[in-house]
């Protein structure tokens, strides 16, 4: 005779990897902090939407991503991969640092632009075309969309003849 419950199934155990937990984690954490912050900055104003309306959305979106993440992790748990490609960490990483050195002395787009084909074509070895496009989609697109639909201010080249082309 047996003493364990007959609802119990062996092996039912949930194993969610800590690294997984902690990525989880740290999203939505980063989240929560972007919801707190933007209420600060005010969401609505007498014209329309404020200057934390787009943050506390995003804020939103990546809470509510954090937790389908946690719940398909509970349901199905990844499987292990065969470990962090520290060439790719280092070049992301690398590349990130100087967009950001960059970004004020070449200005948004052409710095945007340098980084995103630099991904494409070099890392990713994707072809020319589809590079090209989503290089400046991505750089020339993303800057006007930001100053103009979104009135944010995105910087400019910081050297005159780059400057007065509008780049």
């Amino acid at each position: 005779m047996t003493t364990e419950s007959v609802t119990t199934k062996a092996g039912s155990t949930i194993r969610v990897a800590p690294g997984v937990l902690a990525g989880i984690g740290a999203f939505a954490a980063v989240g929560v902090y972007v919801l707190v912050s933007s209420v600060g900055l005010g969401l609505w104003t007498s014209l329309g939407p404020g200057a934390g309306m787009f943050p506390f959305a995003m804020g939103t979106l990546l809470v509510a991503m954090s937790a389908v993440w946690l719940l398909q992790e509970l349901r199905r748990p990844s499987a292990r991969g065969a470990g962090v490609d520290k060439e790719v960490v280092i070049s992301v990483v690398t590349s990130l640092v100087i967009l950001a050195a960059v970004m004020d002395l070449l200005g948004f787009q052409l710095s945007m632009f340098a980084f995103l084909l630099y991904h494409l074509k070099i890392r990713g070895r994707r072809t020319w075309v589809p590079s090209l496009i989503i290089a400046l989609a991505g750089s020339v697109g993303a800057f006007y969309a930001f100053n103009y639909g979104l009135n944010v201010a995105l910087p400019v080249s910081a050297f005159t003849p780059l400057n007065l082309i509008g780049l």
